[in-house]
């Protein structure tokens, strides 16, 4: 009488559900759904209606498309009857928020606002409220908001309170329209229930929400724009359900549009990097786990709440119940090498890797790994797509250092690689000064899982043993558990998470271990990584900024000739 549950994992390009067996956490099918209209950071579905720099929007129907295909597909693949699944969770890329009306329909999805860029979804990588950002950072020090602490300092233009209120300043009419605003991941699983409810985590990660203190006052929010003082009671809610938690069941809507049966239980929303945690089995405090894909976070556990500067967020309960969830990040990995591959790198370097069948990366791994550390005369500052930790600032940009003529891509490649790894133990070093202890890394993603040259130089540049998931899919690995945890012991799951991870999580025996003689040299180039960090990064040479303020300029300029 085997029990199952899915996850659904939702990521920067597609979705994917998995199917896991209750009790082992052995994923018996896999299936992964592409976004239809991917990230729209040119053009909305219109083809016309341009966007602006620094977008990056998705379309809603997209979400449901994934539950559509893959939920049914797995339970085909794997020949399980619905009646053998017990639960199902969901996870997302955070913060990742959109317009809903009085009925829960997005607004784009409306004939009035179909072709308004405003009433779309903002992926987490939407940095165009910027400015905003800046603005509620600067208030919230002036009036020495307790909060600000909390998020390193600063919060940042990817979460909610700077994207509503880019809506409130360019669009107000979509902002009058909305009756909420609404976590993508809270949405889905409404389309689940029935039943909107929001999530702790992204409540208290992405939307400055406390377990004790609820959200930032009413005269915080009115100093900010007057018209956002009542915006907690008018447009989010004070209601939010703890992470492992049930959402709800699935309705017949619901049960009959993916194929699975009503009153199966669903887990309260999750975010992708947050639900990994328990996924490789992490229950307690100490250890550090690296979600690498697009880009990093970095999830520890912890048990008093301490200030660590450049923290993406500390929130009570908001990974694992009776611990302080921390979260840091880097907005840039998987990300970084793909816009290399797909601009620096010449014809014959994709001949080579088409003769010997492998793809770009692979033969650009091959030969980085073939260097000596420090070999290149490289360094590089990993901001091409700003930094998130410890700096919280989307207006930073990349740097290469050293380059001459005789540079070979590789050289490059391995040296974009390198700036990553100094990115995340600057990290460490942040928790570990700030009286956070990290006693073991871990890493899961298919980065993680692929890329064994990029683990090994993490393993020597932290200088620490690194852990590998032994899943390809944690994160949809992590809300089938929920998903578990969800249905209850009654039902064949789990009445606890750590129970669930007992059984369930997966680690490959394989550990990373470092280097002694490379973590040495390591040590240098990192010193120099962290001259050129400072420098750059916190008001000695604003050059980045300026010259971002240049570009805006001139395609201001640019887009006026156009239109005359």
């Amino acid at each position: 009488m085997t029990k199952y549950s899915i996850g659904v994992d939702y990521g920067t390009q597609s979705g994917r559900a998995v199917l896991v067996e209750i009790g082992t956490g052995k994923e018996i099918a896999t299936s992964v759904k592409p976004y239809t209209h991917g990230v729209m950071d040119e053009y909305l579905p219109d083809g016309v209606t341009k966007l602006e720099n620094d977008w990056a929007l998705q379309h809603p129907t997209d979400y449901i498309e994934v539950l559509e295909t893959t939920v049914p597909d797995v339970l085909k693949q794997a020949n399980v009857l619905a009646d053998d699944v017990i639960g199902i969770g969901i996870d997302f890329t955070a913060c990742t928020v959109l317009p809903i009306n009085t009925s829960g329909t997005p607004l784009c999805l409306t004939e009035q606002y179909m072709n308004h860029p405003h009433s779309y979804v903002k992926l987490w990588k939407h940095h165009a409220a910027q400015d905003e950002a800046n603005s509620l950072n600067e208030i919230a020090e002036t009036r020495g908001e307790a909060f600000l602490q909390r998020y390193g300092g600063k919060i940042s233009s990817e979460w909610l309170v700077p994207k509503l209120w880019q809506i409130l300043n360019e669009a107000p009419e979509i902002y009058d329209a909305a009756d909420q605003f609404v976590e993508a991941t809270d949405w889905v699983t409404y389309q689940l229930t029935g039943d909107l409810k929001r999530n702790s985590c992204t409540a208290g990660y992405k939307a400055i929400w406390h377990k004790q203190e609820g959200y930032p006052s009413k005269e915080f929010f009115k100093a900010l724009d007057p018209r956002l003082e009542n915006v907690v009671d008018e447009k989010l809610s004070t209601n939010i359900y703890p992470i492992g938690s049930k959402a709800g069941e699935l309705t017949e809507k619901a049960a009959k549009m993916i194929g699975l049966n009503p009153g199966t239980a669903v887990a309260i929303a999750n975010v992708d990097a947050h639900v990994a945690v328990p996924a490789v089995g992490i229950t307690e405090p100490g250890k550090l786990l690296m979600i690498m894909g697009t880009s990093t976070c970095h999830i520890l556990l912890g048990e008093k709440e301490e200030v660590v500067p450049g923290m993406c967020g500390v929130v009570e309960d908001g990974v694992i119940p009776g611990f302080m969830g921390y979260e840091a990040g880097q907005s840039c990995v998987g990300d970084h090498f793909e816009w290399f591959t797909e601009n620096c790198v010449p014809a014959s370097y994709y001949e080579e890797a088409q003769q010997k069948g492998m793809n770009i990366h692979q033969l650009l791994t091959e030969k980085a790994a073939k260097l000596e550390v420090g070999e290149s005369g490289l360094i590089s500052l990993d901001w091409w797509n700003g930094n998130r930790s410890t700096l919280v600032d989307a207006d930073l940009t990349g740097v290469l250092l050293g380059a001459t003529l005789l540079t070979k891509p590789e050289e490059i490649y391995r040296a974009l690689i390198e700036a990553t790894a100094y990115g995340t133990r600057t990290i460490v070093e942040a928790f570990r000064n700030s009286g956070v202890p990290i006693h073991e890394v871990y890493a899961c993603g298919g980065i993680a899982e692929k890329n064994a040259l990029m683990m090994q130089i993490y393993s020597d540049v932290l200088k620490m043993d690194i852990k590998i998931s032994a899943s390809s899919q944690t994160p949809a690995l992590g809300s089938a558990m929920f998903g578990a945890v969800a249905a209850g012991k009654e039902r064949g799951g789990y009445d606890d998470i750590k129970d669930a991870a007992k059984e369930m999580a997966r680690l490959k025996d394989y550990v990373y271990q470092p280097n002694h003689e490379n973590s040495q040299v390591y040590d240098q180039l990192f010193s120099e990584y962290a001259r050129l960090y400072d420098y750059f990064g916190r008001g000695e040479n604003n050059v980045m900024k300026n010259l971002k303020k240049i570009k805006h300029a001139q395609s201001n300029k640019a887009k006026e000739k156009i239109t005359q």
